[in-house]
């Protein structure tokens, strides 16, 4: 008896190992599916202090952020070598100007290691906020791990 799938060429079987393939990977993801749940959380969130924190700033003087106890304080890490940074400046600024005597502040901390790079940095793109600095991202890396 003459065996017909050796008379056949191979190419003709590889439309068919795709569909397989194709048939049991849908199998295997659907036998994984995880059911999706809404983010729930209460409104407003349950408060809680940030991590403390005590900075010189680029205007002079030490900051702390203890002294904005009860206000919105956004803080937000950067550096002139940042091209994100960089992007997000504007809008940053715009925020700040928009909401600053509303009981908002922002906190700007530069990791930058030389500290004259960073005015320049903030007259290109007319910056108004408070600039903190943290040259050995010592509050960065160690009190909010950033990375």
């Amino acid at each position: 008896m003459e065996n017909v799938a050796q008379d056949k060429p191979i190419s003709i079987y590889i439309p068919y190992t795709f569909l397989v393939a194709a048939l049991l990977s849908v199998f295997v993801m659907s036998l994984n599916k995880v059911e999706l749940k809404p983010f729930e959380t209460e409104y407003p969130a349950e408060a809680f202090l940030s991590p403390q924190f005590e900075l010189p700033s680029l205007a002079g003087g030490m900051i702390k952020l203890s002294d904005y106890r009860g206000k919105v304080v956004f803080i937000n890490f950067w550096a002139t070598w940042c091209g994100t940074c960089e992007v997000e400046m504007p809008s940053m600024e715009k925020l700040y100007r928009k909401y600053k005597d509303s009981g908002f502040e922002m906190l700007t901390i530069s990791v930058d290691k030389d500290q004259s790079l960073i005015e320049p940095f903030m007259k290109k793109f007319n910056l108004t906020f408070p600039v903190l600095l943290d040259p050995e991202s010592e509050v960065a890396k160690t009190v909010y791990k950033t990375t």
